[in-house]
């Protein structure tokens, strides 16, 4: 990602300003028992805390209690580093980001971020949770907080993490909390809700932005779906609660009724609908990742999903960048201009495939 782009991730959402809410410096300070520098993993800024201690947050596995306002902040969701760093505070570890991530496990957002507040992403601690979350890893960092607001983390390892710190599990469904929900939650458990509301309404104001660039966008039925490309049998499509539709109807889109249907009732993700019921797939956008370009023109070309009417308008968008896809999975105040910048237009051109079919 260009310099500049990441610099609207950070500029765009006012996080410049939070900045002097951060630490100093992360290169700075002695090196604790954790191998990770004092400063790169504090979250002291050196002033008091808005809010008072001790605060109690409620979520799925209970409630917890923090007594003192945090120094050593461990992440073990897909979004929590990246509200941190929103709100000027630096986590001592967080989530590898295998897949989507750049080299050093992170994004190119987050890394911004970090450095446009003096910290170096290097001394970020990042580990690996697709065998399920490293409790030692994280126990190894020393934190005095683990977040987990948008993780999977089951009530036997938040029972474990919590041995180690007190520790915010999701507030409902696993991997599926609104981006403003883990905000919130985050600001509360850091003593940062007036940044958090600061952050909130930055983010909205470039969403609202957004949606007036692209009035095409608006009530436009959408379904996010996948495909395994060696089985075109069934389409997999994304269920309401999950957070790729949850972004689209920030900018204005509705979901498509074939996945409202199959949403009820669902407490999964996702949903699957035969290749053979194609043609039921009533969404004016469709959106999609693959791998590369013949791999979409493999879906698409397929006898039974050319049936699809978003396929046979051309009414639909394939991404086959993993980045974006990634801040489009996990939407943060940090990836939402990403997602702007970069998915948007994508979509937009969709749209307009919609408007040239009904002038034909």
């Amino acid at each position: 990602m260009s310099r500049s782009l990441t610099s609207l991730a950070v500029a765009s959402t006012g996080l410049v300003l939070l900045a002097a809410c951060s630490t100093g410096p992360a290169g700075g300070g002695e090196t604790g028992g954790s191998g990770q520098g004092d400063a790169a993993g504090s979250t002291a800024s050196g002033e008091p805390a808005g809010d008072q201690f001790p605060v109690t947050i409620e979520h799925a596995h209970g409630e917890t209690t923090i007594e003192e306002d945090p120094q050593r902040v461990a992440t073990v969701g897909w979004v929590d580093h990246d509200v941190m760093v929103s709100l000027g505070e630096l986590p001592v570890g967080a989530t590898k980001i295998s897949w989507g991530g750049n080299e050093q496990g992170s994004t190119d957002w987050f890394d911004q971020a970090v450095t446009e507040q003096g910290g170096d992403p290097a001394e970020i601690a990042r580990y690996d949770d697709s065998d399920g979350i490293p409790v030692d890893e994280i126990a190894a960092v020393q934190p005095d907080l683990i977040l987990g607001t948008n993780s999977g983390m089951t009530a036997e390892e938040y029972e474990r993490l919590s041995k180690i710190a007190p520790t915010v599990a999701y507030p409902e469904v696993a991997w599926a909390t609104p981006w403003r929900e883990s905000l919130q939650i985050v600001g509360q458990a850091l003593g940062r809700t007036a940044e958090a509301e600061q952050v909130l309404a930055d983010t909205e104001a470039a969403i609202e932005a957004a949606r007036e660039e692209h009035p095409g966008l608006a009530g436009r039925t959408v379904a996010w779906t996948w495909f395994t490309p060696g089985d075109l049998s069934s389409i997999g499509l994304y269920t309401t609660q999950d957070l790729r539709p949850q972004i689209s109807r920030e900018f204005g889109m509705e979901d498509a009724g074939i996945v409202t249907e199959l949403s009820e009732g669902n407490d999964s993700f996702s949903a699957t609908l035969s290749a053979e019921r194609a043609d039921e797939l009533d969404a004016d956008l469709v959106f999609f990742w693959t791998e590369d370009e013949a791999q979409a023109e493999q879906i698409t070309s397929d006898t039974l999903l050319q049936q699809v009417p978003a396929f046979e308008r051309g009414s639909y968008a394939v991404l086959t960048d993993q980045p974006l896809v990634t801040a489009i999975t996990s939407p943060t105040p940090l990836s939402i201009p990403v997602v702007i910048e970069q998915f948007l237009p994508q979509a937009a051109e969709a749209a307009s495939q919609l408007e040239e079919g009904a002038e034909r």
